[in-house]
């Protein structure tokens, strides 16, 4: 199924220029990756402390594309440069599943509590069905419909929804879709990992 995820390579193009100022520059993969953590818990310490200023989660769209951009650059500087290694495979995967955890309970501020909860645990059992992948001899997978990219779409607007006070009566609503939705993405990796090991 379709994702925003198909627009990578496209949005990389943009970003190649930049990037290779940042490694003349001696950045690593590893320091935007790290970069990207600390910047998603700010986000989200800074709105739960503020809960009353709803204005704040104008924050979180700015903040979803800068990480979009962050997460393309660390991944352009590990295999571009030969910046590849053990441990920036595991803070890859580790630091955007607590990143993404951090900026959508931070919802739980608008919507239903468990809902939200529903939603993270979903997200991060995507996340591992996609990792799981390398485990059966096939490349990780980033199916759709409701990959990383497709949720920091959904949870930016929301977070737009949120600070202009306007259909805050369709949250719930979105957020069930996404809940379905994410249960079709963990289908589609695990199926297609499977499929592409047997046509393999």
């Amino acid at each position: 199924m379709a994702s925003i995820y198909q627009l990578k390579q496209n949005f990389q193009n943009l970003l190649r220029p930049f990037v290779k100022r940042l490694y003349k520059m001696k950045v690593t993969a590893n320091h935007v990756t790290l970069l990207a953590l600390f910047g998603s818990l700010a986000v989200s310490a800074i709105i739960w402390q503020n809960a009353e200023i709803r204005w704040l989660f104008y924050i979180v769209p700015v903040w979803m594309f800068m990480r979009m951009a962050l997460n393309a650059i660390d991944g352009m500087l590990a295999r571009e440069f030969n910046q590849k290694s053990n441990l920036g495979a595991y803070l890859n995967e580790l630091c955007d599943v607590v990143s993404d955890s951090a900026l959508y309970m931070i919802f739980a501020l608008a919507a239903n509590v468990q809902l939200v909860v529903t939603v993270v645990i979903l997200s991060i059992i995507s996340e591992y069905a996609g990792v799981m992948a390398p485990l059966i001899g096939v490349d990780r997978r980033y199916d759709g419909p409701m990959g990383k990219s497709d949720r920091a779409f959904v949870f930016g607007v929301l977070g737009v929804m949120i600070a202009a006070d306007i259909f805050l009566n369709f949250i719930d609503y979105i957020l069930w879709a996404v809940a379905i939705l994410l249960c079709f993405t963990i289908f589609n990796r695990i199926k297609n990992a499977i499929k592409e090991v047997k046509n393999g």
